[in-house]
């Protein structure tokens, strides 16, 4: 089946059981921009719905720990009220459709999440895994990752201080591509949740680049889908980074931190507009009321769904105290950045998505997309590799795992995915090293459903019902 065939739904990556879900918190059937929200929301990228349980066992508190899980990084206090704040995430499936711009925007992104919490990023590191050297596309990819992130962050004055690289066949149609990211703070001054009160009133600035059509639909169709032969179809939807302008953001925040102009901040990368407004008015407990209209393009005409999720890189939304507006615009005329306020926190937990587009009702309003999220809770098969050890011991008996199907979901005889059985199967043996693979939520995510690209546009631009 085509995936101009299947329901709209399930073009977006979402399964039958997501959708009635979504139906009973909103009371109704969601329109075309909601289902999109909801569908970026929702994968596996942004909601961790496969990995959660298994996240959910590891440490996250201790005397040293300052921020854990829940904020845009980790921050310890190393004594002397120095924070150090971190995060490392994957950008895999970028990375295997456009090398360069696939690991730049890795590491844009990941020193945005470290800023966005107060912090000046100093070091990055890269654990990397290829295919053997011996075959063309790997040398390919190998000069790409290393280039791309080399050449970003080389622009914004952070140095690559450590990481590693090794080769192994499984990692041929799917490179592993890790970039963390380390910074320094007063602990005093870190951006949280907890250490800033935003209220109902405050406004949601935009600020730094303006947004384009570049990236849309990338957490659905890069970061939470397998790929395919023939993914190089999904090169739109790697995003374009632009360093020089991350530079100027990274200066530009740090001066609005510093001079206490914020109520909080948040970088925008996977599911673009609609994770940042909506995660922003989440910590805040509260709503939020989206314009549109006000929303800096560089493309004309583009549709609602679009303007919110679009990953155009080098963005910031900073939650503003009318008060401190004036502040802020200047701080950002200094650094040449443009700004708009696009949208403020609401009493509530509703979103209000507004347009001109959409005519006589909102564009969309939508609840909980950032909360709820569904838990996939997969059935687990031994390693192959595991498997073949153990085979010839006496007390144990393992069944060798077939190495010839792509890893996919069980589906049940209707075509629903089953959470509750979900059964991975792999492609191939595991690496045969050692080496730490550390965030790899990319990965974990497959569905039958999901196609290796977004529906059409003329899917998502019919009236919404």
């Amino acid at each position: 089946m085509s995936s101009e065939e299947l329901a709209l739904h399930r073009q977006l990556g979402l399964t039958d059981d997501e959708l009635a879900q979504i139906e009973a918190t909103l009371g109704r059937e969601p329109n075309r921009t909601e289902l999109a929200m909801y569908s970026v929301m929702w994968s596996e990228h942004c909601s961790y719905k496969s990995s959660k349980i298994h996240l959910r066992t590891l440490p996250t508190e201790g005397p040293a720990v300052l921020v854990g899980p829940g904020q845009d990084a980790g921050a310890v206090d190393v004594g002397d009220g120095i924070a150090v704040v971190f995060k490392i995430e994957s950008h895999s499936h970028p990375s295997a459709i456009e090398p360069y711009q696939g690991a730049a925007t890795g590491v844009g992104g990941i020193v945005r999440d470290i800023v966005s919490m107060g912090a000046r990023p100093v070091a990055l590191l890269d654990p990397l895994l290829f295919g053997p050297l011996t075959e063309e596309r790997n040398r390919w990819l190998f000069t790409g990752v290393v280039a791309g992130i080399g050449g970003y962050g080389n622009c914004i004055g952070v140095p690559t201080v450590g990481g590693e690289i090794r080769f192994a066949d499984p990692h041929t149609a799917d490179p592993t591509v890790d970039v963390m990211c380390v910074g320094i703070a007063d602990a005093a001054d870190l951006i949280t949740a907890q250490s800033r009160s935003a209220q109902a009133g405050s406004l949601m600035v935009l600020y730094g680049a303006s947004t384009g059509r570049d990236g849309i639909g990338g957490v659905s169709v890069l970061a939470s889908a397998t790929l395919e032969d023939g993914a190089e179809g999904s090169r739109p939807s790697v995003q374009i980074g632009d360093p020089f302008a991350e530079k100027l953001l990274i200066e530009a925040s740090l001066d609005l931190i510093a001079g206490g102009c914020l109520e909080g901040l948040q970088d925008l990368g996977g599911a673009g507009i609609t994770c940042a407004v909506s995660e922003s008015a989440t910590r805040a407990g509260m709503g939020a009321s989206l314009d549109l209209d006000a929303v800096p393009l560089r493309e004309p005409g583009m549709e609602p769904f679009e303007i919110l999720t679009s990953e155009s890189q080098e963005r910031m939304l900073a939650i503003v105290h009318p008060s401190k507006l004036d502040e802020v615009r200047a701080v950002c005329d200094r650094w040449g950045l443009s700004t708009a306020v696009i949208g403020e926190l609401t009493p509530g937990g509703t979103l209000t998505v507004r347009s001109s587009g959409a005519v006589g009702s909102p564009a969309a309003r939508t609840t909980r997309v950032a909360r709820s999220t569904p838990v996939f809770v997969c059935s687990s098969i031994e390693p192959f590799r595991r498997a073949s050890r153990l085979s010839s011991h006496p007390s144990r008996t393992s069944t060798p795992v077939s190495r010839s199907r792509a890893a996919r979901p069980a589906v049940s005889s209707s075509g629903r995915t089953n959470r509750s059985t979900v059964a991975w199967r792999p492609a191939t043996t595991p690496v045969a090293s050692s080496a730490g693979s550390s965030s790899t939520s990319e990965r974990a995510s497959s569905s039958s459903t999901v196609p290796p690209s977004w529906p059409s546009s003329r899917s998502l631009r019919k009236t919404s019902r």
